[in-house]
């Protein structure tokens, strides 16, 4: 559900969105200000990758207390530490798209990471940034990824749910309790149902009440190449 939510929002949002050093920060202020509802849809996207990794890591500790990682379930744990690194990566594009401060810096910080790699970490990163610097070609490069991005974690999203399917859960009420199976309508509806309606209700306060609480103000300033953050200095 999160990521249908994060796909459709970012779709709505590239139509207005432009991938360029010198009018991504307006673009995104065009699309607060001018476009219908377009606030809306800015936190929505915005805080929704934030519950996007409440989910995740609810998930990952939940598969650590069940033993979820153990045989006969390697590859069905494999495939969601791939799905947890492709969702990262994701997040960390998303994040610079703005172009306020913090995303220039925070590109700048983590991409600098890579150099620490022996025999080519330099090269890596002057290939991720397209040139000496994070710049234009950077911007470009990462908003191409964060949307293709999505589409991958869809698909391997199908090939996680199916090799859930083929091994079963490690939950107390899975495949492995020998316990006879009960209908999903209404007893696992009824569930999901309630599940559904705290979430987006939880997520709602954010979005109504909240939008900024998530985000760092510095991000509201125009990135600056010239001024570091003084928290990063």
């Amino acid at each position: 559900m999160c990521l249908v939510i994060q796909i459709l929002s970012g779709i709505l949002l590239s139509t207005h969105y432009t991938a360029n050093i010198d009018l991504a920060f307006a673009s995104v202020e065009y699309i607060m200000r001018d476009v219908p509802n377009g606030w809306f849809i800015r936190y929505v996207h915005a805080n929704g990758a934030s519950m996007f990794f409440i989910v995740v890591y609810s998930h990952i500790f939940r598969g650590l207390y069940y033993g979820s990682y153990m045989k006969p379930r390697q590859l069905l744990w494999c495939s969601g530490v791939v799905l947890f690194l492709l969702i990262m990566g994701t997040a960390f594009t998303g994040y610079v798209l703005p172009w306020g401060q913090m995303s220039f810096w925070g590109a700048t910080v983590i991409t600098n990471m890579v150099t620490a790699i022996p025999f080519g970490g330099q090269t890596i990163v002057e290939w991720l940034w397209g040139g000496f610097t994070v710049n234009a070609p950077t911007l470009r490069r990462f908003y191409s990824v964060h949307f293709l991005l999505p589409f991958i974690i869809a698909g391997i999203t199908i090939i996680h749910l199916a090799l859930l399917h083929k091994d079963g859960s490690t939950s107390p009420i899975g495949s492995d309790t020998g316990v006879d199976d009960v209908p999903f309508y209404p007893y696992y509806f009824a569930k999901d149902l309630f599940a559904f309606t705290c979430f987006i209700l939880f997520f709602s306060i954010f979005v109504f009440f909240f939008p900024n609480l998530l985000n760092h103000p510095d991000n509201c300033i125009p990135a600056d190449p010239m001024e570091t953050p003084k928290h990063l200095v």
